[in-house]
């Protein structure tokens, strides 16, 4: 004799029912699991992808400051020789025009700068 359960159900079929529904909760359990795991792949490879392209904005972004500083230290490097060119113009100059008051010139600056040195 068989037990009859409360829904109409007998013992067998109720448990057969929750092994069932066990079995569904399982599958769904995986699927769902397989779901989280194909959404954490996609997360991941956008943020690869989002932090590639921040990379190459960075990298481009160095790359312009690098040549922009290496731009601005010829620029320094083409006054200075500019300068230098055209004191040692004006010197020759001095030299030529007036040797000795260019001496006594040098003469003095070379004194002054002396004296400072020794206190």
């Amino acid at each position: 004799m068989s037990s009859t359960h409360p829904t109409g159900e007998t013992g067998r079929d109720s448990s057969k029912g929750l092994s069932d529904a066990g079995g569904k909760i399982q599958a769904d359990l995986e699927a769902l699991r397989n779901d989280f795991k194909q959404l954490a792949e996609q997360v991941s490879e956008v943020f690869a992808l989002k932090g590639t392209a921040a990379l190459n904005r960075a990298r481009s972004n160095i790359e312009g400051v690098v040549s922009d500083a290496a731009a601005k230290g010829q620029d320094a490097i083409n006054v200075a020789r500019d300068v230098s060119d055209t004191a040692i113009e004006a010197i020759d100059d001095s030299l030529k025009k007036r040797p000795y008051t260019t001496l006594a010139i040098a003469f003095g600056i070379g004194f002054l700068i002396g004296a400072t040195r020794r206190r």
